[in-house]
């Protein structure tokens, strides 16, 4: 099975250019969104860890964003408790497309958590900053103080692109992606 590892900037496009590759995605964000609303274990551990900001469940992703905004330190509690859990869904991902040739890991903090294997074919998507800031701006839950935490927690993107297989240009069209990801699929699938 080849695994490919999306790297890049929040709000680069990567969910759409992991979706574009046509094989089974794990995309953690939207598992993170699932253990918000449905695991009661998740919301347990969260409360007891941030009792004054996690106090519904299914758990409101607002009281997440402000726990996150009132100190930089509910952060990286709150990914101590989601952690190990998106590490367990991959498994288990990993393990029901066990028999596909291919499979894409859309996870934000890959690189930083020890996600990938040495084997993983890395692909950083790059996009301009402006383009980037436009489209969070549209974004339903945008706040530029978050994306800013979120960042500070990341790797530095020129690191990412230095450690990556392949490159994609993403100005958003879709003929642009479609060519790059046919290239990328040539080179690795033989």
């Amino acid at each position: 099975m080849i695994r490919i590892g999306i790297l890049g900037d929040i709000g680069s496009g990567k969910s759409f250019i992991a979706k574009s590759f046509g094989y089974p995605v794990f995309n953690a964000d939207s598992e993170v969104g699932k253990l918000y609303k449905k695991n009661k274990r998740i919301f347990i551990k969260l409360n007891k860890s941030l009792p004054k900001h996690i106090t519904q469940f299914p758990i409101k992703k607002q009281e997440v964003t402000r726990a996150i905004l009132v100190n930089k330190n509910n952060l990286k509690k709150i990914i101590q408790i989601i952690h190990p859990e998106i590490r367990k869904k991959i498994n288990i991902f990993l393990k029901k497309n066990k028999k596909s040739k291919l499979i894409v890991l859309d996870v934000p903090l890959l690189l930083e958590n020890r996600l990938n294997k040495r084997k993983d074919i890395l692909i950083f998507i790059q996009s301009r900053r402006t383009e980037i800031l436009k489209r969070l701006k549209k974004r339903q839950n945008f706040n530029s103080k978050i994306i800013n935490r979120f960042r500070k927690i990341q790797l530095p993107l020129d690191y990412k692109r230095k450690k990556s297989n392949f490159i994609i240009k993403n100005n958003f069209t879709n003929n642009n992606i479609k060519n790059q990801i046919r290239y990328i699929l040539k080179q690795i699938i033989k």
